[in-house]
């Protein structure tokens, strides 16, 4: 069974919307800059993938997470022509860390805050009268975890219409672990080279609007598999075998076979073991040269709970365009890619029929989306 998406919406450092985006991908516009959030001298490292629209820096605000998390909802609804009354529409919404950051300021500055503002429902009600909304803190995966919930929701009948989403911001206790743990900050995030030094944070929101039928309007693609699993390998090192048993079940569950995908969008963190694994995994499964591979995150940064669905979105424009955006900053792979068919230096033109997604998180949860055209 194949399900029509048919509408999307996103914001991130690089745009507020999914042309926005694709346009800055392709172009090499990256959306790191000195970090606004809070005071920078208490970190050694001193920049992020943040949305830059605060009007002071230094000076942040609380609700920044459900205010992009709602723009990418009414984006992807407005492009599937529905109505903006999700009553009777399911919203499934994955994250790494909701609220946090509105928790932070009320905990340490006294920033008015309730505890309801930790979830996402009120603002999602209050927006598009949603009453049937669910959230799932599941880090990297979590909006890859949602999209196969939702997969699941359809094929079961119980929903003809479901809107999937995902949103996270940095959060300065979050940035502050990350900072402890790289003495030595990484300049850039540089997926699959063999100088990368770790990955940046990053925020953004990407939402997607799935349904049992396209209707009259032209869906913008078809998902064609959602497969999740959960290798408990380790609390953050990911495991080869687990991934890979993700993989292979998201092309058993779309009915392809390797040679068939053309694109895949990897989860390319930037950082020694993912990629190195990642590499490894895709090795084994495409015979070389294989499909074209891309990631995003050496532009907008490790987006946490938004990742996979952020990627999703950008393999939509893919398939629509005919175009792969490079990764940029790729300059010397790393041995494990070696053979592989990494975008370096500029896009890629040419057809894209079928692309796979990666998103991988902390705990083992591996999850990987197969997309089709909607032609």
């Amino acid at each position: 069974m194949n399900y029509p998406i048919i509408g999307a919406g996103a914001v991130s450092s690089i745009g507020g919307d999914p042309d926005a985006i694709f346009a800055s991908l392709c172009e090499g516009r990256s959306g790191l800059a000195p970090l606004r959030a809070f005071d920078r001298s208490r970190f050694n490292a001193q920049r992020l993938f943040e949305i830059d629209d605060r009007e002071t820096e230094g000076v942040d605000e609380p609700g920044r997470a459900t205010r992009f998390l709602v723009e990418a909802v009414r984006q992807a609804v407005e492009d599937a022509g529905l109505p903006e009354d999700l009553a009777g529409i399911p919203v499934l919404v994955g994250t790494g860390l909701r609220e946090l950051r509105s928790l932070e300021l009320w905990w340490r500055d006294g920033v008015p805050f309730e505890a309801d503002g930790l979830h996402f429902e009120d603002a999602l009600r209050s927006r598009f009268g949603a009453v049937d909304t669910h959230t799932f803190a599941g880090a990297c995966s979590a909006s890859l975890y949602a999209l196969a919930l939702a997969w699941d929701l359809l094929a079961a009948g119980e929903a003809e219409t479901v809107v999937v989403a995902g949103c996270d911001v940095v959060t300065e206790s979050m940035f502050g672990q990350a900072d402890r743990v790289q003495f030595d900050p990484p300049p850039s995030v540089r997926p699959f080279d063999q100088d990368r030094r770790g990955t940046i944070l990053g925020e953004g929101a990407a939402a997607v609007v799935l349904s049992r039928s396209a209707g009259s309007r032209p869906a913008r693609g078809l998902l064609r598999s959602v497969a999740v699993n959960c290798d408990a390998h380790h609390q953050t090192a990911p495991d080869a075998a687990g991934v890979e048993a993700a993989v292979r079940q998201a092309h058993e569950q779309a009915g392809v076979t390797p040679p068939e995908i053309d694109l895949v969008v990897m989860h390319g963190t930037g950082t020694p073991l993912n990629d190195r694994t990642e590499a490894t995994v895709t090795a084994e499964v495409f015979d070389a040269p294989g499909p074209a591979l891309t990631g995003i995150k050496s532009l907008t940064g490790h987006t946490s709970g938004s990742a996979g669905l952020l990627s999703l979105v950008v393999a939509l424009s893919c398939l629509d365009s005919g175009t792969v955006p490079h990764v940029a900053g790729l300059s010397d792979p790393l041995p494990e890619g070696a053979g592989l068919r990494l975008v370096a230096g500029e896009p890629l033109v040419g057809p894209v029929r079928l692309a796979q997604v990666n998103s991988f998180g902390f705990g083992g949860v591996n999850a990987v989306a197969v997309v089709g055209g909607a032609a």
